[in-house]
């Protein structure tokens, strides 16, 4: 039983080493690649900073109105309760 513990516990110190140890390096390209070409229009090509940056269109801003004042509901004309006999 003290072993298993001391495997559980070793296991959990490896995958929180393993997990800490990444990179804080600026990206670049792989050997033998290159950055992406300039886009139509553009001066200049991104730098990798600006290409791992979601545009608007991937995560738009959220724009959440909060209710500030309650209403009372104003009448349905489609809240009907269920027929009685469906046919």
């Amino acid at each position: 039983m003290v072993a298993r513990i001391a495997k559980g516990i070793a296991l959990a110190a490896l995958a929180l080493a393993l997990a800490s140890c990444g990179g804080r390096q600026p990206l670049k390209p792989a050997q033998g690649q290159r950055l992406p070409a300039v886009p139509v229009g553009a001066a200049t090509a991104p730098t990798a900073a600006q290409l791992i940056q979601p545009s608007i269109q991937a995560r738009p801003e959220r724009n959440v109105e909060l209710l500030t004042q309650s209403k009372e509901r104003g009448d349905d004309p489609f809240n009907v309760p269920p027929e009685h006999d469906p046919r």
